[in-house]
């Protein structure tokens, strides 16, 4: 049983570092968007990474929304996906996983 729990607390904790790591592609989504607004150089090493890292979700993304002309809500649209899988997928798994854990360490 402690063995069983110690692995739900490992994917427990997994679960928490995938949220971390959405929560720095939610920073440089922003990031890339302060950088759309100041027009910043594209051949600066930082602008070109935050670049490479957030326009392959963002193409997608304004692949199935309607032309808004010089209006781009594609960012809008990657961080409401952002919370919602956070929330409800894992913030549930990792309460799910925590609580499993627990539960089989109290027993055993």
């Amino acid at each position: 049983m402690v063995l069983m729990a110690n692995i739900l607390l490992a994917l427990a904790k997994i679960v928490e570092l995938a949220d971390g790591l959405l929560t720095i592609y939610k920073y440089l989504l922003l990031a890339s968007v302060i950088i759309s607004w100041i027009n910043a150089d594209p051949y600066n090493p930082i602008v070109n990474f935050i670049y490479r890292v957030t326009e392959p979700l963002l193409r997608r993304i304004r692949r199935h929304m309607p032309d808004t002309g010089m209006l781009d809500l594609s960012p809008l649209v990657a961080f409401a996906i952002i919370y919602v899988l956070q929330i409800v997928v894992f913030n549930t798994a990792y309460e799910y996983l925590m609580t499993a854990s627990m539960s089989l360490k109290l027993r055993g």
